[in-house]
């Protein structure tokens, strides 16, 4: 496991210790870290859920908020930066007990905006589930 991953490791036990928002990302393990480049999994369990059993959209929004920062912050700048604007298109539900990844990439960082795409695929059948679009300011 490179270092990169094993930092960003402690970086999400910190996240999600805490009482915040944040925690209700305790379920989501990090597969691997790089340069710009975070995967990570999660089951959907009942906590996760809408009323119809499929992965809330608020969740999902959350999730392409956090680990897309999590892969600014395995960029050289190592800024978490400030969002400005996000996106998300939902296409297909992730129902209860399905496992999915969850894959971010920095698509441009520069001086001060950062632009960030998160896919969530069904980790089985591979089908899309959401993809968001996440621009972050980082200061001057």
């Amino acid at each position: 496991m490179n270092s990169v991953t094993l930092n960003l490791r402690e970086v999400i036990k910190a996240m999600t210790k805490g009482r915040g928002f944040d925690s209700v990302l305790r379920k989501v393990t990090l597969v691997s870290a790089a340069p710009g480049k975070v995967i990570c999994e999660m089951k959907v369990e009942e906590e996760h859920t809408n009323t119809l059993g499929t992965l809330h959209g608020g969740l999902t929004a959350t999730i392409v908020d956090n680990i897309s920062t999590m892969a600014l912050l395995c960029t050289e700048r190592g800024a978490p930066g400030v969002s400005v604007d996000m996106n998300i298109t939902y296409m297909s539900p992730a129902k209860l007990g399905e496992d999915i990844v969850i894959t971010a990439h920095v698509l441009k960082q520069g001086k001060t905006l950062a632009f960030a795409s998160v896919d969530l695929t069904n980790k089985v059948t591979g089908k899309l589930i959401a993809q968001g679009r996440h621009t972050k300011h980082l200061g001057n």
